[in-house]
């Protein structure tokens, strides 16, 4: 009997976990989406990223040579992931940017909302239904037109390290009882279709882990943001 209780206990247990997952992965898509077009083609929009250097008092430093690192090895940890991209996949240049300027813009202005609004719900609004229901609107047809992409895949990434100051700062008040923070990285990544401006994918990170300036820690960070992008259907 006690066999067939923790049975029972370690179905229910797994069955919740998976019907979390499962609403997690809900949250992350635009209604009626689930999957992307087979043979569709998709491009990668050079990130837009920047990292800093978090001085003794918290103020945040750009630091260009770590922002040039972490782009690099971006990069390398998107093309490990290739075989889950797919085949038709093309990735502009930062050169390529400069006939639609504010796209990027854009693009973080309404992956921060998605990321308050939806991921957070804080303040959740009414008008969207708590659904995933957020568009770039006909600001992409040009970016459709130069690439003949069905789908765009955006970035928006921030990271911060303490610097020694700030850690040594952080210690001295640690031994006071006195908690500050370090560095932090927060990402997000959107799949945008092209013919119609819809974010139809996703996905965010907040935390106080993750290093963009190595390639090792770089890969995951990659890993851990395309967590279930959606595959191309069969």
């Amino acid at each position: 009997m006690r066999s067939l209780l923790r049975a029972m206990c370690v179905s229910m247990v797994l069955a919740l976990a998976a019907a979390t997952a499962q609403a997690q992965t809900s949250r992350q898509l635009a209604p009626g989406f689930t999957a992307r077009t087979a043979g569709s083609a998709l491009v990668i929009i050079p990130p837009d990223m920047e990292l800093f250097s978090l001085s003794a008092g918290g103020v945040a430093e750009p630091r260009a040579d770590w922002t040039e690192a972490a782009q690099k090895n971006f990069r390398a940890g998107l093309k490990a992931l290739e075989a889950r991209l797919g085949q038709r996949v093309t990735e502009l240049r930062d050169q390529d940017m400069d006939e639609m300027p504010q796209l990027n813009a854009l693009h973080a202005a309404v992956a921060e909302s998605v990321f308050v609004h939806h991921m957070m719900g804080s303040p959740k609004l009414p008008t969207k239904n708590d659904t995933l229901d957020w568009t770039l609107g006909e600001a992409v047809d040009p970016l459709r037109a130069k690439t003949q992409a069905d789908y765009a895949l955006f970035f928006w990434v921030r990271d911060s390290y303490a610097s020694a100051e700030r850690k040594a700062a952080m210690l001295a008040l640690a031994l006071l009882g006195v908690g500050i923070q370090g560095g932090s990285q927060i990402a997000y990544a959107s799949l945008v279709d092209l013919r119609d401006g819809r974010v139809v994918w996703f996905n965010n990170l907040l935390r106080m882990s993750g290093d963009l300036r190595e390639p090792k820690p770089a890969e995951e960070t990659v890993e851990a943001l395309l967590k279930d992008f959606p595959a191309l259907q069969k």
